[in-house]
Formats: structure tokens, C-alpha cells, sequence
């Protein structure tokens, strides 16, 4: 190979990571009526002392108090749509099975943190924010398929409220640009070795952001610490894509953090 062939080989691989890299540019949805607003991380729950997060406290605490709300949803074994965040049920309910193994029966019986709070289906929780304040709904997927999405979508049809959607698994970005291209969308991602996790190659691809030529995302809600990957610079400073960081915790985490990001995920304290 030449000099010069190696110099196009060089810059044709430039180019392509800039296009793999883009999120969505052209006839983007609103987005204003997400910002200037703080979102409260699972709702504005304290889990020492007695409002869990995902629950129905917490979500009513957030919107009398007028933050956004940031929640999960994923599907039981019966289909039901529920806000919970983690794959299993063991530090929240003190269960070692996973949620998708439970129907809505088996899991309403279970206690959040040792409250009198239980595991809400999304509808309760839309029923009690009642339209608000904004939200940002993080989608659990554990495999590609997406009949998380479908359920979701379909209970949101009637509600009044603004949000948006989010998710780590780039499918479920990709199936609201296909399905519901109105809808604000995100992706979720994070430099994973930095938040304890071994990072495998799927989870290499969304920490560098190269499914965004699939998904194109309105905005990409990153972890605050992972502020200087170079894909999610780019995305926010030459692309002037929106970018979401989660999940500050202190003031001072809030303060670093207004340099680098425009939409603030917060727990733990109360933004000033």
C-alpha cells in the first residue's frame, strides 16, 4: 500500500466513524419542552428512608415538587409493563428471581425496601404524575426483541403529558425511529469499565456510540463521569445534539457537569 492509499484509507475511516456516530439531524421533534427542568432519578426517592425508588411515592413526591422524572420500565413473564430497574428482584425485594420470571400477581405481593410501597404497573405510575411534570422513560430490554416498546407505546397513546424515551439497547431506539419517529428518543450509554462492569463488545459499541447510524438519537443521556468520551463530545459540540447527564449526585457533581452536558438526571440531593 502507497503513502497516498494509506492516507485515503485513513481519512475514508475517519468519515465513516463521524457518520456512525451521528444522531439525528434532520427534522428532529421538540425537544423544548424538556429542558430547563431537573429530573429526579427514579423518582425523588430516598431508599433509607421509606421511599423506594420506581414507586408511586417517589414519582408523586417529584411531580408536587415540579421535577421531571426519570423511570424504568421493563415487562413481567405475563406481559405487564412495570417500572422497575433492576434485571432481578434481590436488593430491592430480597427475591433472587428475575422479574421476567414473575407474573404482576407474584410480583405485587413483594414489598419495595420494606415499605408498604409495591412494584407499580407504568399505568399507575403515568395515572399518578398525571401529566405534570415531563418524563424520561428508560426501556428495559434484556434480549432484541422489542415487545417492551409495542406495550409501552400502546399505554402512552392516551396520556396527555410530555416525555421521552431512552434506552441502553440501541434496537429500542432504533424501533421508536421506525414507529414512532415523533417521539424525542435517546441513547443511553456509559464508559463502562469506569462503572465496575466488564465491557463486552455489544457494550463496547454503545460506550463508543457506533449504533447511532441505526438509531439516531435525539440526544444522548450519558454517565456524567464518562463526560470525556470522544463520540459523546462530538454528538454535543459538532453535531449540537442534546446530551442528558446521569446520575448526579451532589452539588458539586452538578457544577462540573454544567460544562460539559445541558439536561441533569439527579439523586440524592436537591438541585438548587
Amino acid at each position: 500500500m502507497t503513502g497516498w492509499n494509506a492516507i485515503f484509507v485513513l481519512v475514508g475511516l475517519v468519515l465513516l466513524y463521524f457518520l456512525m456516530i451521528m444522531p439525528h439531524m434532520f427534522g428532529k421533534p421538540d425537544v423544548s419542552p424538556f429542558l430547563d427542568v431537573y429530573y429526579a432519578h427514579r423518582g425523588l426517592h430516598d431508599n433509607h428512608s421509606g421511599v423506594p425508588e420506581n414507586s408511586l411515592l417517589a414519582f408523586g413526591l417529584a411531580a408536587e415538587q415540579g421535577y421531571g422524572i426519570e423511570m424504568d420500565v421493563r415487562l413481567t413473564k405475563d406481559e405487564q409493563a412495570v417500572v422497575f430497574h433492576d434485571d432481578t428482584l434481590k436488593r430491592i425485594c430480597g427475591l433472587d428471581r428475575w422479574v421476567n420470571s414473575m407474573t404482576y400477581e407474584e410480583l405485587k405481593k413483594l414489598s419495595l425496601l420494606g415499605t408498604e410501597e409495591r412494584i407499580p404497573l407504568f399505568s399507575e405510575a403515568l395515572e399518578v404524575i398525571g401529566g405534570r411534570v415531563p418524563l424520561i422513560i428508560e426501556i428495559k430490554m434484556v434480549d432484541s426483541r422489542t415487545r417492551v416498546c409495542e406495550l409501552v407505546d400502546r399505554i402512552l397513546q392516551n396520556y396527555q403529558g410530555q416525555y421521552c424515551m431512552e434506552s441502553f439497547h440501541p434496537i429500542a431506539v432504533y424501533w421508536y425511529k421506525k414507529h414512532r419517529p415523533e417521539i424525542v428518543r435517546g441513547q443511553l450509554s456509559a464508559d463502562f469499565p469506569k462503572e465496575g462492569e466488564r465491557e463486552t463488545f455489544p457494550m463496547w459499541i454503545v460506550h463508543h456510540l457506533l449504533a447511532n447510524f441505526l438509531a439516531r438519537p435525539d440526544f444522548i443521556s450519558y454517565s456524567h463521569k464518562g463526560a470525556g468520551v470522544p463520540a459523546r463530545r462530538i454528538c454535543r459540540s459538532l453535531y449540537r445534539n442534546l446530551s442528558v447527564a446521569w446520575t448526579i449526585r451532589s452539588e458539586e457533581e452538578l457544577e462540573k457537569a454544567r460544562r460539559q452536558f445541558d439536561l441533569f438526571i439527579f439523586e440524592g440531593f436537591r438541585p438548587k
